[in-house]
């Protein structure tokens, strides 16, 4: 949707539709004259028509009358005793979502979202318990790595290595602008940034992983599990009721038919829920269907709901079954939880939102 005053957001438009663009509203016929414009916007990330240097100014003046950059920008961001930061960024239209830099040794991982709250009802999830307002464009996610490598290089002098669709949102109910974003962040006329470093985490929607498959996704597959029971994941995660655990096994064989890319399943080991040896066994059965890895991820409580982590013997208990079965198994130990900004906590509190 283009703003009242008529002016396009750049942008929204191929390479292809920029040039039309240039010739119909600026009488610009020299096709490079895009191109220029298309490499500052995606390949140099520029927020603004003034900083596009080698443009003759009367030429930047007719964008910036025509045009639109509706960028990102951060609104707060708050620094964990682990280093961890977390931001809210406020979007064209004022909506806010919240993205995540994440330093451990060896990486610098940047969580972003793929939507403004989100339609999914996950009972241990903050953002679960959010309305879901829209989806967020391509632009608006491919801003927040951006965004987040600048701060990763300011604070500590290192650019981004990876990248996490793990934020707010249900990335594959977003399906065309996430995997939009992830071009502008892969290919060569974008950040060319390898698409291995790219996850992108589900809370498991069967047709749309079975797609994934079907479009050769070159970049890693999180399936967020945490039961492999449909009566416990039914509980827990609602969306389980329309794609069972059945439907998942199938999709996923079949996305790795078609990719060859192993599947990394995210279990967070609730105590008293699903944190038995029996829960194990049921899911080294489901790790069984295509090459895998286990991800054991630490809750992180939240003001709405009552769980628990399971003790650390419990949860090393539990790792131990897995890797006896020959299931690679990582015990991830949350980051930022002293600021709300560990993995389902991420929510946007009632004092940061933005009136209109």
């Amino acid at each position: 949707m283009n703003p009242p005053n008529n002016k396009i957001d750049i942008r929204s438009l191929s390479l292809e539709a920029m040039q039309e663009q240039f010739a119909n509203r600026l009488a610009e016929g020299k096709s490079f004259r895009a191109k220029q414009v298309y490499e500052w916007l995606w390949k140099k990330s520029c927020f603004s028509f003034g900083e596009m240097s080698n443009l003759p100014k009367e030429f930047r003046n007719k964008l910036d009358e025509n045009f639109v950059i509706n960028h990102v920008q951060i609104h707060n961001s708050q620094f964990s005793a682990d280093k961890t930061i977390k931001n809210s960024f406020i979007l064209h239209d004022t909506h806010l979502i919240e993205g995540v830099l994440i330093p451990t040794p060896g990486r610098m991982t940047a969580c972003v979202s793929s939507q403004v709250g989100c339609s999914l009802t996950c009972k241990f999830c903050a953002t679960g318990y959010m309305e879901r307002k829209r989806n967020l464009n391509a632009d608006e996610i491919y801003d927040q790595v951006v965004l987040i490598d600048r701060q990763a290089r300011e604070n500590y002098g290192i650019p981004l290595s990876n990248i996490v669709y793990m934020g707010m949102g249900e990335p594959l109910l977003n399906y065309k602008n996430v995997l939009e974003s992830v071009d502008k962040l892969t290919s060569e006329d974008g950040l060319n940034m390898a698409a291995k470093r790219i996850t992108v985490s589900t809370a498991g929607i069967a047709k749309m992983i079975k797609k994934l498959g079907d479009d050769q996704v070159k970049f890693n597959l999180a399936l967020s599990l945490h039961a492999a029971n449909d009566e416990k994941r039914n509980t827990i995660m609602p969306i389980n009721e329309q794609n069972s655990l059945k439907a998942l096994a199938e999709a996923l064989k079949y996305y790795y038919a078609k990719t060859k890319n192993p599947v990394t399943y995210e279990y967070i080991v609730f105590d008293g829920f699903n944190d038995t040896l029996k829960d194990a066994e049921e899911l080294a059965r489901f790790c069984k269907h295509l090459p895998c890895k286990v991800n054991i991820i630490e809750y992180n409580p939240i003001a709405f709901a009552s769980f628990i982590n399971a003790g650390e013997d419990k949860t090393e208990a539990f790792a131990e079954h897995l890797r006896k079965q020959g299931i690679n198994t990582n015990i991830r130990r949350s980051r930022g939880k002293d600021i709300d900004a560990a993995c389902g906590q991420l929510a946007i509190k009632e004092k940061e939102k933005v009136s209109v």
